[in-house]
């Protein structure tokens, strides 16, 4: 199936490489959602991700700040980064969404990964191209969906790697693409709800500190009740558990991703005491720390 003529679409057709003793990872989903399966708070994973939309529009907050994002536009996300797509009511929006891994530590790429992904690192990573410079990336993408419906690669080491070449092709044409940008960000909102998203990215990048309603209310110049009750207004959420929730989402990341004694994860993601941390931990995600960086574990 052709979307706009241009891109190759089947709902619930996937590309999938899962070489992990070699540090190769990709999942490539070309899938649907709505409205009714929107993620109620951000998550974040230990490996890339790209969103490919192909529907008229979403919304895709990045660390609390929200982005109207249009058909074609590719949102970068890279390890760490905390984000949720919001989808409208109406019609499904079709995407693709692709997540990789790469052993990036290697003497004898490192340098070229730590280049090619650099698009990724963009103060605002998402990416939108004129029709030409968009059909460069998404003829890449159509050969690896042409690819996977006429060949049995899984397992295949020759059709796995070249799927992992043309993919590589791929980043590397977005890399060379990436100062032809022209995405603008056309969300609009009022003075009042700039303000709160403000203190939402704050509370991103400073969860590891001392921040609490008077803090914040000290920082941002306005009065803790004010606060509160707009802080809740516009981003559906009461501040404190914000700011919690945001805690408890780093120290999984961290949980699965690292071999940091747990306790240092509890005081590095801000939490006042160990006690503090396990009691919320086990509200949040319905099990210990220990379980589960130990769940985790199991099904790696």
């Amino acid at each position: 199936m052709l979307i706009n003529d241009s891109v190759y679409y089947e709902d619930n057709h996937y590309i999938i490489i899962n070489n992990i003793p070699n540090n190769i990872f990709y999942y490539i989903d070309y899938d649907k959602r709505d409205a009714s399966i929107n993620m109620e708070f951000q998550h974040l994973h230990p490996y890339y991700e790209m969103l490919i939309l192909l529907a008229p529009n979403a919304t895709h907050l990045i660390e609390g700040v929200p982005y109207n994002i249009h058909m074609g536009d590719i949102v970068l996300l890279a390890p760490s980064v905390m984000h949720k797509s919001v989808y409208y009511k109406g019609e499904p929006s079709k995407r693709i969404i692709i997540d990789f891994m790469y052993e990036l530590n290697s003497p004898e790429t490192a340098d070229a990964y730590a280049e090619i992904l650099t698009p990724f690192k963009s103060e605002i990573p998402i990416y939108r191209f004129d029709l030409e410079d968009r059909q460069k990336l998404i003829d890449i993408l159509n050969s690896l969906f042409i690819f996977s419906k006429e060949h049995q690669y899984y397992g295949n080491p020759a059709d796995e790697f070249y799927i992992h070449t043309k993919f590589q092709e791929f980043l590397y044409t977005l890399y060379s693409l990436k100062d032809k940008n022209i995405y603008t960000n056309d969300q609009s909102y009022n003075s009042i709800e700039q303000k709160m998203y403000e203190v939402s990215s704050y509370i991103h990048a400073h969860y590891n500190e001392d921040i609490s309603l008077n803090t914040l209310s000290d920082q941002f110049f306005v009065s803790p009740s004010y606060l509160s009750r707009v802080f809740k207004q516009v981003t559906g959420f009461n501040l404190s558990n914000y700011i919690q929730l945001t805690r408890i989402k780093n120290a999984q990341y961290r949980l699965v991703s690292s071999n940091d004694k747990i306790s240092v994860i509890s005081e590095e993601c801000g939490f006042a005491s160990f006690s503090q941390f396990n009691r919320i931990f086990n509200k949040v995600a319905g099990t210990s720390p220990r379980q589960y960086r130990q769940t985790a574990i199991t099904h790696k």
